[in-house]
């Protein structure tokens, strides 16, 4: 009799790396999201709060009910640093503002997710969350042989977190472009559809210098947003939209007075 577990058709193993972490560098309804490069060990750590529940039904034994559930996400990060600057990556200095004795209160939360991120095929969609987090760090390599600087990152969830669409695109994405934003000569408030390339896991979308509230437009599909015309001058103007992977060339569309 064989031992070999019979698998689904299609089907291939996890791999450890298969995983990624975002900061957001913009706001809660705008977010900008920047991907944390070169990270390594990643591990959530979601875990139940539990309240007594037990009774003389029990009989003795234990019965715990769950209330919620708090999580937790650490990773290890080599650090890049600029040499004209001495500055961190983007998400470095984001990470490192949320540890200073000036950030206290709301400044020291950072709002990040995570996500499946697969070599290949399709990304889990239900394996990706968003959330509130403290950060604590510690060096990890101090020795004197010229190591690779390495910082071990711990995140704190500050309440729950939410489970999220996933957003990678794949490795093979591209950044958006943007082919047709109709019809024209409509106004401020009035919603137009922009057609285009790569709006999976579109992560920004401006008019002019205004960063539209994620409930102010829809991603139909790779190819289609609908959105609402921001509060902005009567006259030309530039459009842009980012995903994961860049942003794509501005195309103008004229607002009606």
């Amino acid at each position: 009799m064989s031992n070999t577990v019979s698998l689904p058709a299609g089907s291939t193993l996890g791999k450890s790396f298969e995983y990624g972490i975002d900061v957001n560098l913009g706001t809660y309804n705008a977010p900008a999201w920047q991907p944390v490069r070169r990270i390594s060990g990643f591990q959530p750590s979601p875990t139940p709060n539990m309240q007594d529940a037990q009774t003389y039904d029990d009989l003795g034994s234990a019965n715990s009910d769950v209330t919620g559930w708090s999580f937790a996400l650490a990773f290890n990060v080599q650090v890049n640093r600029s040499i004209t600057t001495g500055l961190y990556l983007l998400e470095i200095e984001a990470l490192l503002a949320r540890t200073k004795p000036t950030a206290k209160g709301e400044s020291a939360v950072l709002d990040v997710r995570w996500y499946h991120k697969p070599e290949s095929g399709e990304p889990n969609p239900n394996d990706a969350g968003r959330g509130f987090t403290t950060v604590s760090y510690t060096r990890q390599n101090t020795g004197p042989n010229g190591e690779i600087e390495v910082l071990s990152i711990s995140l704190t969830g500050k309440g729950p977190y939410e489970e999220i669409a996933n957003p990678f695109v794949g490795w093979g994405a591209a950044a958006p472009t943007i082919t047709s934003i109709t019809p024209t000569g409509k106004r401020i408030g009035d919603q137009v559809t922009i057609t285009g390339t790569g709006f999976t896991g579109v992560t920004q979308l401006k008019f002019d210098a205004i960063v539209l509230d994620v409930d102010t437009y829809t991603v139909v599909g790779a190819s289609t947003i609908i959105a609402t015309i921001p509060p902005l001058a009567a006259g030309v103007e530039p459009v842009t939209i980012t995903n994961a992977v860049g942003i794509s060339a501005a195309v103008n569309y004229t607002v009606a007075a």
